[in-house]
Order: structure tokens, then sequence, then C-alpha cells
């Protein structure tokens, strides 16, 4: 296995990836996919899935195997502001899924006909027939291959983004998310603002006997924001105790058009590795799994029609994740973010048990 010739390889097993590898007409094309975690480790992430996603994948007719549903499913999102200390609730129709079984499905719907290989691409370059890529297995051995085609789906640090579009510049954060043991707290879902330590949110959610929760962050003093955060929540019902562990990853926040690189000359791009993620929640698997499908279809159409069918396909996305580049403003931007807290305009009151009256 020193030299392997595949028609597409496509880098990166989660959700865009494996969509992609699904969908991709596997009689026409020889194709590998590569993904150095091993089949059913997550992604650091809330786990939840948002009704653009759950949009997503009715369009395929797929329903959630209860394997992948856990406990509890929450209806609302207790919002705080740390700066002003406002807390409302606001409704949201969110599914609760293990998010590494989510994979793990996602993965097991892909044709027999694709070659999958636990292993991590650490280089691409264009050669004659097309790209030369280097491979490492888990065992450190390092193999090079060659394909006509590759496609990116390998998130936020993409090395194919890296290595092929090294001009497009992203804003990128660290998502850090730490799993407590949830003993005998209230289950409930939370968002989170403060200006102090991130400029972007943090989230918390239950996962059956765990309590789970993270952040996005710049880069510089990540951590140290981190736990500063965490102190600061405790006045607010916080208990967070020792974790049972840490994780974390990198995360894109695209600020306008210019952010989304879907990839040219048999190079693609797609899932959050293009850009496709949301500036405001950073909801990313919706985007991941409408990308690719677009580049699928398009290359199943013939690989000279996989671009501009792409692009085609893609305007209507750009255009919705432009419109949440305007909502991220006004959430988070701390004036308009306590206008709008304060109006509470389509928030809900919470009802005391015994009494009746709103909390």
């Amino acid at each position: 296995m020193n030299e392997l010739d595949f028609d597409v390889v496509v880098v990166g097993a989660g959700p865009a990836g494996a969509t992609f590898a699904r969908l991709l007409d596997s009689q026409t094309y020889r194709v590998l996919l590569l993904d150095g975690r091993p089949v059913g480790r997550g992604k650091p992430c809330g786990g939840l899935l948002a009704p653009d996603a759950q949009k997503a994948l009715a369009r395929f007719e797929l329903t959630l195997p209860k394997a992948v549903l856990v406990d509890p499913q929450i209806f609302a999102v207790k919002t705080i502001d740390l700066r002003t200390g406002r807390i409302r609730y606001y409704p949201r129709s969110y599914v609760n899924l293990d998010r590494a079984k989510f994979d793990q499905w996602l993965v097991s719907l892909i044709p027999p006909r694709v070659v999958r290989e636990v292993a991590s691409c650490t280089a691409v370059s264009r050669c004659e027939r097309g790209f030369h890529l280097q491979v490492v297995k888990p065992d450190g051995t390092v193999q090079r291959m060659t394909t006509a085609c590759v496609v990116g789906a390998d998130g936020a640090g993409s090395v194919v983004r890296r290595s092929l579009f090294p001009k497009q510049r992203m804003d990128v954060y660290v998502s850090i998310q730490q799993w407590f043991r949830a003993g005998d707290r209230n289950p409930f879902y939370s968002c989170v603002f403060d200006p102090d330590t991130s400029d972007s949110c943090s989230w918390s959610i239950f996962k059956d006997d765990f309590f789970i929760y993270g952040g996005a962050f710049r880069p510089h003093g990540c951590r140290e924001a981190f736990e500063r955060q965490k102190k600061k929540l405790q006045a607010y019902g916080f208990n967070f105790g020792e974790p049972v562990y840490t994780e974390a990853c990198q995360v894109l926040r695209p600020h306008g058009p210019s952010s989304f690189c879907l990839g040219g000359d048999g190079a693609f791009l797609i899932g959050e590795a293009a850009g496709w993620i949301s500036p405001s929640s950073l909801e990313g698997i919706s985007s991941a799994i409408l990308s690719a499908t677009w580049l699928s279809q398009g290359m199943n159409c013939g690989m000279e029609q996989a671009l501009p069918f792409y692009h085609r396909h893609s305007r209507e996305l750009c255009r919705r994740l432009w419109v949440k580049c305007l909502k991220r403003w006004f959430m988070y931007t701390p004036w308009t973010r306590s206008f709008l807290m304060a109006s509470g305009l389509s928030s809900i009151d919470l009802i005391s048990p015994g009494n009746g009256s709103s909390i």
C-alpha cells in the first residue's frame, strides 16, 4: 500500500464526508474515505440536532435510530447574559443526541463499495495525475497515494484547505468542553454570553448521566478564559465539581461571503472546511449535509460539472449564512443583546409549581 490510486479521496468522515461518500456514485468513481478518528469518537460540541439539520435529514427520508438519542429532550434554552445578569428562556426544538453515535450512524449508511481507512491525511499537493496525499495510519505507518480528485471534509483545521488554498483566511476559535457527573442536578439547556471572556457563546446540556459545559473562545488564553467564565457562573447555580474529561477542537466563525471557499481544479471543500457554519449559533451539521449533497450531485453529472453545480446550489446557503452574520451582530453586541432580552421578545415565562406564578 505504498501507492494507492483512487478517483476521489474524501478527507474526513464527519457529517459532510459521510454524506458525500454515501451519495457519490461509487460505481462510477473509485472512492476512498479517510478519517484519523476511530468510528464512534465524536467531536466536541453540544450534540444538539437543530431544525435545519433535521430538515436536511428529512429530505432523504432518514429517521434517527433510537440508539443515537439521549435523555433528556429539552424544549427551552436558558439564556444568561453575565454582563447584565439578565436571564431569559426561549423555546427551541432541538433533538438531544450522542454525537459520536450520530456520526457512526451516518458512516454506516455508506455503500460497501467505498473504501474506508482509519488514517490521518497530513499533506496534500498537486501532481501531474491530480494530487499526492501523505497519510499516517494509527500505527505510525506513512503512505503516499494519488487521486484525480480530493474532497476536504476535514473541518475547521482542514489540511486540504491549508495545503491547496493557503490564502483563504478564516476566523478560528477554540471550542473547549468538559463533562461532569450529572448527579441529582435538574436538567436544563443554557446559552451563556460573557463579553469579558469571549465574543462568542458558551453552552450547557445534559446527556444521560452527564452534565456538559463548553464554549468557543479566541485561541490566545482560551483555557484561562474558560475557567474564569466557569467561576462567574457559580453565582448562577452552576456547581461544576471535578470534570470527568476535557476535550477541545478548532471551530470556524465566518464573517461574510469571503469566508466561504468551495475549491476548484479537482479539489473541493465541503462542510466546515469550506466555512459552511452558522456564525451566530456555530451549528454546522445542516450545512455539512447540504454542501455534501450538492457537490456529490454535481460530480455524479460529470467531474467537469461539479464546481458549477456546487456554486449554483450553494448561493442560497451563502445568503442564509450572511443573514446570520447580521444576526450575530445583534446577538453578540452587548447593548443590542441587552435590549432584546429586556424586551422579552419571543421569550417564555416559567410557571412555578404549586402556585401558578411566573418565575
